[in-house]
């Protein structure tokens, strides 16, 4: 008996070694990005490499004051943001409407066009940039804001996944809504959105943090630095001439990650219920 209790402390204790190991080379990169963030440009490349604040290197916050001065960081800043909050609450309004539709309405062909819809999942977005790219100049919206938002208000993925949620709900619910009156879309708006709100938390949670972070599509679609978002004014701060303030861009990179961090911890039972309900079968 202890011998197997033994062995079973040994695996568990084997497993929690591999799994920090594999924690601290994820976190690696985090910390050299803080480190980085508070030294002085002198500091940064110095060998051996200086990993400990007041003993082998003096910390300093004068990065994280220059980075709203030599780039435009207030601007990034808020055009990431206005741009993250309109496409996640577009894309939560249009995946419901269609989620609604394919889970509760009744038309001809309702599965097959889930199913062809639910295809496009397995279309890699690098085939369509040139075709977006193409209509968004007909449309004369390119270094527009409309670029950056309509095209990414629409989720096939959102739809699955709040359809797999709305086949959840019992259809009595549904049957003493019309019984007292209520239309389809009162339905909708009274019934399925108020049961419906972790799964819609985690779509938006899903929804900013994919948009706060994407740096491909800003880049082709915007001209101007008056649009351009967080990734990509701090991809343009390195190309500037002089050679890169390491210091300067990492705190402008720390400052960019902030946010995210604060939705994950305050949103983990969120990010727990998208993947379980993407993975119910409706």
């Amino acid at each position: 008996m202890q011998k197997n209790r033994f062995k079973k402390f040994l695996s568990h204790a084997s497993l929690i070694s591999i799994l920090s190991v594999v924690a601290l080379g994820v976190l690696m990169p985090l910390l050299w990005m803080l480190l980085t963030s508070i030294k002085q440009s002198s500091d940064v490349f110095s060998m051996p490499l200086r990993w400990i604040p007041w003993v082998d290197f003096m910390p300093t916050l004068e990065p994280y004051k220059q980075v709203w001065t030599q780039i435009a960081f207030a601007r990034y800043f808020f055009n990431s943001l206005f741009i993250a909050l309109a496409v996640m609450i577009g894309q939560v309004f249009t995946s419901s409407l269609a989620a609604y539709a394919f889970a509760r309405l009744k038309f001809p062909g309702r599965d097959k066009i889930f199913l062809a819809y639910l295809g496009t999942l397995m279309v890699p977005g690098v085939v369509t940039v040139i075709p977006v790219y193409i209509l968004m100049r007909e449309l004369h919206w390119i270094d527009t804001y409309q670029a950056l938002i309509v095209p990414a208000m629409f989720s096939a993925y959102g739809t699955f996944l709040l359809r797999q949620f709305f086949l959840s709900i019992p259809h009595e619910m549904e049957e003493a809504a019309r019984i007292d009156g209520c239309n389809a879309f009162d339905v909708y708006r009274w019934i399925v959105v108020p049961l419906s709100l972790p799964a819609m938390s985690a779509l938006a949670i899903f929804t900013f943090v994919g948009n706060w972070r994407s740096f491909m599509w800003p880049l082709i679609v915007t001209n101007s630095s008056a649009h351009y978002t967080l990734p990509v004014g701090l991809a343009a701060f390195r190309t500037l001439e002089g050679g890169v303030n390491w210091p300067v861009l990492m705190a402008g990179s720390m400052l960019m990650t902030l946010p995210m961090v604060i939705i994950f911890l305050f949103g983990q039972r969120y990010f727990i219920e998208g993947v379980r309900i993407g993975g119910v079968k409706g």
